[in-house]
């Protein structure tokens, strides 16, 4: 691929850096993106990924990093936004060498970007990778655990989007269908249950379906049919792009809240949603309870901030929302547009806002 492409990339908006790696050895190969520094930082998950090419990586993690700045910022971190991708299965090519290979390549930035785990990977990956590197979050042990408080934020979204949609405070009786139960989404069906909520829920991993339905009573589908089950909110927290022209006309839920990054496949889908009724909620302001943990975990917040940060997130969300109603725009227009003014306030030039 030719970087000097990166330039013309329809997600290119801006990112002072685009980092592209190959370690022989131990067969990385992986991109770092940097969207935004604040403090000297930025900070986002790894992606261990089977991309189809290095071009659908790199769209990846310019989109992610992207949303990781507004994800920072409306949550109240005080670091930019980065991200980034490792291209191959992981199930098959990793290691402990590629995982310290990566390490060093982060070491090296000096602090410009702090990594944790994402799709792909964990806290015992974070582990080998700190062995090279003190940049890094989301580590085993107390604190560790960064689907946790996504979960929580997720939660609080829906409650605030429930609030909008519907004027009511609970969410006894009413029907949420969540995509994927991994660390989040198993988290979630926990707090719904708690709610009162009926959950239909899938997932490919068999045991972790298993678990759940045991665990809530949750009603078990094919993973093919949980975007258009008949409930009244739709969770996705499995990978991204899931909102798409195929699949937007065929949603039967009035509210998307999920914990997946990068839900929908372009930024015009969220007007897609708009004009189907369907209330969305961007992902990147719902599901910033990771970033506030792993924040917490490395000391640039201390935990009643994070707790504070935790229960704001429905309240940014209900804002959010209104600024969209009152502005007659989608709620993703709306919500980066709060985050580019946020930005604007620190000082710091904002990013081309890309066209809905």
């Amino acid at each position: 691929m030719d970087n000097t492409s990166v330039f013309e990339h329809g997600e290119y908006h801006g990112h002072p850096q685009v980092m592209f790696f190959s370690d022989a050895a131990s067969g990385l190969r992986a991109i770092i993106a940097i969207h935004r520094l604040r403090s000297g930082r930025s900070g986002g998950g790894i992606r261990f990924y089977p991309y189809t090419s290095g071009a659908a990586a790199l769209t990846d993690v310019l989109r992610l990093s992207r949303a990781m700045t507004y994800k920072m910022v409306l949550c109240g971190v005080p670091v930019g936004g980065g991200k980034s991708v490792i291209l191959g299965d992981p199930k098959t090519e990793k290691s402990p060498e590629l995982l310290r290979a990566f390490g060093r390549i982060v070491d090296g930035l000096g602090g410009r970007y702090i990594c944790a785990p994402d799709v792909g990977t964990n806290a015992h990956d974070m582990a080998v990778i700190r062995e090279q590197t003190e940049f890094v979050t989301g580590l085993p042990g107390s604190g560790g655990n960064t689907a946790i408080p996504t979960a929580r934020g997720v939660f609080e979204g829906i409650r605030a989007a429930v609030g909008f949609k519907y004027g009511r405070n609970d969410l006894e009786g009413m029907r949420v269908a969540v995509q994927g139960v991994g660390g989040v989404g198993s988290s979630l069906c926990a707090h719904l249950c708690d709610a009162g909520a009926q959950l239909v829920v899938s997932d490919v991993d068999e045991a972790a379906l298993k678990h759940v339905v045991g665990e809530s009573g949750a009603q078990a589908v094919d993973p093919a049919e949980i975007l258009f089950a008949d409930v009244d909110i739709l969770a996705p927290c499995a990978l991204g792009a899931v909102l798409n022209d195929q699949t937007i006309p065929k949603l039967r839920a009035s509210i998307v809240c999920g914990g997946a990054n990068n839900q929908l496949a372009e930024t015009r889908h969220a007007v897609m949603l708009k004009d189907c009724g369907i209330l969305f909620a961007p992902d990147y302001v719902v599901n910033g309870g990771g970033v506030l943990g792993g924040a917490a975990q490395v000391g640039l917040i201390t935990k009643a901030q994070m707790e504070a940060s935790l229960r704001g997130i429905g309240e940014t969300a209900m804002r959010i929302f209104r600024i969209a109603e009152e502005r007659g725009v989608s709620t993703e227009e709306a919500a980066s547009s709060l985050a580019e003014e946020k930005l604007l306030e620190e000082g710091g030039a904002t990013s081309p806002h890309p066209t809905a």
